[in-house]
């Protein structure tokens, strides 16, 4: 056991954890962030990703020793000032979950692709949200709230 401090969603936390332990098992079971999810433990499935550096990774394959030092961002650190983010807004507006457990891994990877493709084509989104895997079939939805979210991230910026 070792002792770490991780910068998660702008906050410095403390936490006393195995430096082999996923980052996933130390977000869920040691800081009650319980927004992602274990799905698959593997890395196949999504429900985990978090933004590491500002990228989308599967929690469930990173050590937390390995990430120590990284600017890490959950599904609970995408608000600001209690309101929605445009990818968190738009999946609510479109109903692009239904059981809801791939939602925040979704949003995640959704958020990640908009700040690398503010504009993303359909083909983009498809691409880039490969590997995030929804078991109630709702890609249409998906699709569909995340060019909303792009339209109105464009829309917030030339206000």
């Amino acid at each position: 056991m070792a002792d770490f401090r991780l910068n998660i969603n702008g906050k410095v936390l403390p936490v006393r954890a195995d430096g082999q332990e996923s980052l996933l098992s130390v977000l869920r079971n040691r800081l009650e962030m319980t927004g992602t999810k274990y799905g698959c433990g593997e890395g196949e499935c999504g429900a985990c990703t978090v933004l590491l550096e500002g990228k989308p990774r599967r929690s469930c394959r990173v050590s937390i020793g390995s990430v120590a030092h990284s600017r890490i961002t959950t599904i609970e650190g995408l608000e600001h000032d209690g309101k929605l983010n445009p990818v968190q807004q738009a999946f609510l507006e479109e109903e692009a979950l239904q059981c809801g457990y791939c939602t925040s891994g979704m949003i995640v990877s959704a958020t990640a692709l908009l700040r690398e493709h503010p504009q993303p084509s359909e083909k983009q989104i498809v691409e880039f949200m490969n590997g995030n895997i929804c078991r109630c079939g709702t890609y249409p939805r998906i699709i569909v709230a995340i060019q909303r979210a792009s339209k109105s991230t464009a829309e917030g910026s030339r206000a």
